[in-house]
């Protein structure tokens, strides 16, 4: 799983971690009760101790679906700004039906996935290029997103996780901005105070999901890059 090809240590540490997607095994679809509920807020973005930037995100029901969106504003070290938006529409059950995405800078680029019986099919563009097409098929057609930039995804992905079981969760991985897949691998690691921590294994380094009672993701940590995101 190749990293953000953004400069300066930003690229390294800060936007490392979003370069993954999410599939939820048949088992943990399987599981009772509802997987999300509405839910607003700001998430702080904080690099070696220093704030880097800011994100608006939402999740709110659309009839039987729900939508989860958010904006992201960064400050690069060099000290140019990006802005990376996403919308991801879900099925009740956590499965995807729609992302779509797209950044201001530092090149301005779109895309979108749209889940069709088990199959991924994503666009890119990048400035005034043509689209650039990929499909990605999976075994079963419950396939989510995590993004660049959009720390959001990972709320979602706290929701999608199967509490319950409390097992170690393998999930696929489809990255939209990059065009390739890969795994991850999602555990329950205990309790400090009111809050549960998710700990997500890729191939290059852990990211600590601390949750409320209610699954809402409230701290983002990756202690190898000194990146915490913190809602406010």
């Amino acid at each position: 799983m190749r990293r953000c090809a953004l400069s300066g240590c930003l690229a390294v540490a800060a936007l490392l971690i979003l370069q993954l997607g999410v599939r939820a095994d048949q088992a943990q679809l399987k599981k009772t009760g509802p997987v999300f509920s509405a839910d607003k807020g700001r998430f702080r973005i904080v690099l070696d101790g220093v704030r880097v930037g800011t994100e608006q995100f939402d999740i709110t029901p659309d009839g039987q679906a729900w939508v989860a969106r958010s904006s992201t504003d960064l400050q690069i070290p060099n000290g140019s700004e990006m802005k990376a938006v996403g919308e991801l529409r879900l099925a009740a059950e956590g499965a995807p039906l729609h992302y779509q995405w797209s950044t201001v800078a530092p090149k301005a680029a779109s895309g979108s996935v749209s889940f069709e019986n088990g199959t991924a099919k994503c666009s890119l563009t990048i400035g005034t290029a043509d689209p650039f097409l990929r499909d990605f098929h999976f075994d079963d057609p419950h396939v989510t997103v995590l993004d660049n930039n959009l720390y959001y995804q990972y709320a979602v992905l706290a929701r999608v996780y199967d509490w319950a079981a409390a097992s170690e969760q393998d999930f696929h991985v489809v990255i939209p901005q990059d065009m390739i897949p890969g795994t991850v691998k999602v555990k329950l690691a205990g309790s400090s105070g009111p809050l549960s921590e998710l700990v997500v294994t890729t191939p290059d380094l852990e990211i600590h999901l601390f949750c409320d009672t209610n699954h809402r993701m409230i701290r983002l940590e990756v202690p190898a890059s000194k990146v915490v995101v913190e809602r406010e």
